[in-house]
């Protein structure tokens, strides 16, 4: 009942809007969900099980654009991400999600892009990920291709995943080197160029939006 509530109030807060007779939103607990547009959900970093995660505290260096971290506490609103696709293109909520499509993620709490560029991480000096933009503000900077590892053909919760930077050919990266000036014992994330097993993620925690009636 209480994970109920909680995916109903986030569809209020987000204003998405269902369908007349369409099936409710399934919870996380539910595996092998696919994610398909629309969906709210938490990015685990698989090695270090942290949860991507941004707030409208902008980084000391680089850009000064929105800082993006990797938090350790599972119940943090601030790391839940809505699944969009590239401006100007046929998807619609509901359409479930093929290995290498281009996505976008929206930061639910401010509404900004998850976003990369060629500035330097404040910690590691690779690329830094930050959070960009708004609603009507949108650029290529924003655009990650997911790429499934292993068979499968389109993005469900129980996949392992890369999410490689369009502009820059940067993955999204994570690693035990935390912040020693941001609480909660937060820790870097940013872009890298080579596969590593530090840049798998998996879709954790979130409100699944079942695959749309129109979708093939």
């Amino acid at each position: 009942m209480a994970l109920s509530l909680f995916a109903l109030a986030l569809f209020l807060l987000l204003g998405l809007d269902l369908e007349e007779g369409s099936p409710f939103p399934a919870s996380a607990a539910q595996e092998g969900v696919e994610i398909t547009y629309g969906t709210v959900l938490k990015l685990a970093h698989e090695k270090t099980k942290f949860r991507l995660h941004s707030h409208d505290v902008p980084y000391g260096s680089g850009s000064g654009q929105q800082s993006v971290t990797g938090f350790p506490n599972v119940d943090d609103s601030n790391s839940y991400w809505i699944v969009k696709p590239e401006p100007d293109t046929s998807a619609k909520q509901g359409d479930p999600i093929k290995s290498g499509t281009i996505i976008r993620l929206q930061h639910m709490k401010t509404q900004k892009w998850l976003h990369s560029h060629l500035h330097r991480s404040p910690i590691s000096g690779n690329m830094e990920v930050s959070c960009f933009g708004g609603p009507g503000e949108s650029d290529t900077g924003d655009y990650w291709r997911v790429e499934i590892e292993g068979s499968g053909k389109t993005w469900r919760q129980d996949q392992r995943i890369r999410l490689k930077h369009v502009d820059t050919g940067g993955y999204l990266h994570s690693h035990d080197k935390k912040y020693t000036r941001i609480a909660g014992g937060q820790q870097e994330v940013c872009g890298v160029k080579e596969k590593r097993p530090d840049n798998v993620w998996l879709a954790a925690e979130g409100v699944y939006l079942p695959i749309s009636g129109n979708s093939s």
